[in-house]
């Protein structure tokens, strides 16, 4: 660990907490009534962080493949749950179970090509880059998806009668379903290319920022950067690929005709749209 890193002390951490209140006395003002979610996020955000940072502490001093592992598919799975959380429509649970499917397949084979082939991690568990860098490249792959998920469901629902309409002239469900299909891959992806666009002139990213205030050389910061954001834009795109690719079946039945139940209504009878 390099011994010119700047500590904070915990007093320090205190005082960044001046800009909640700054936001809270906004919300008051303004009326806006977030005052209670804005509370409840920040108290679970510095309760998750502290919680991980002990937990980390253990892992990196008591490296084990086993534990490793764990923690990955752990967050794996939240992120997995959070997708869930953020569809703005009652999914069936048949789409459930493709998110899943293709949130642990695609994630799983990007992060061993990542691992062993781009990093060579010796040995491969090293807990130091193997969690840190599994979490961005889940994190990045669960708003991917999210979007994907959004996105094809409001493409089925807003274009039911296009969709009919070519089953009705002979089209297959695949070929009727592409054009939204090629969408909601299109509105996936589009989040983590605008931010390869960005990248290095417009901002910092925070892995990059991170290594260069721990005293890491900046060209090795970049070197980082770049394989973890091809990472990411090879994960999400994989993953979001396995998602619509099966997902988009889910609509119709064995004998090719559409369907859209009662369950694929917005929750509040709108259509859904992600934010």
């Amino acid at each position: 660990m390099n011994e010119d890193v700047m500590d904070f002390t915990m007093w320090q951490v205190a005082y960044a907490y001046i800009f909640i209140i700054i936001i809270l006395v906004i919300f008051r003002f303004k009326k806006i009534p977030r005052e209670k979610l804005l509370i409840i996020s920040v108290l679970r955000m510095t309760i998750q962080l502290i919680i991980v940072g002990y937990i980390l502490v253990y892992v990196l001093k008591n490296p084990h493949p086993l534990i490793t592992v764990s923690i990955v598919f752990i967050m794996l799975g939240f992120a997995v749950f959070n997708v869930y959380q953020r569809t703005k429509a009652t999914i069936k649970i048949d789409i459930k179970k493709i998110i899943a499917l293709a949130m642990f397949v695609g994630i799983s084979i990007n992060l061993i090509f990542f691992m062993l082939v781009v990093l060579q991690l010796d040995p491969w568990y090293e807990p130091q880059y193997f969690i840190p860098l599994s979490g961005m490249i889940i994190g990045k792959t669960m708003t991917g998806v999210s979007l994907g998920v959004n996105n094809l469901l409001n493409g089925m629902k807003g274009q039911k009668e296009k969709i009919e309409g070519a089953l009705m002239l002979g089209a297959s469900p695949k070929v009727a379903s592409k054009s939204i299909i090629n969408e909601a891959y299109d509105q996936a992806m589009l989040p983590t290319i605008n931010a390869m666009v960005g990248m290095g002139i417009i901002f910092l990213p925070g892995m990059m920022t991170g290594q260069i205030i721990a005293g890491q050389s900046p060209i090795t910061a970049v070197k980082y950067q770049l394989s973890v954001m091809l990472g990411v834009a090879g994960t999400v795109s994989i993953t979001v690929l396995i998602f619509l690719h099966l997902a988009y079946k889910v609509f119709f039945n064995e004998r090719q005709q559409f369907i859209l139940t009662k369950r694929d209504i917005s929750k509040d009878n709108l259509p859904v749209k992600y934010e």
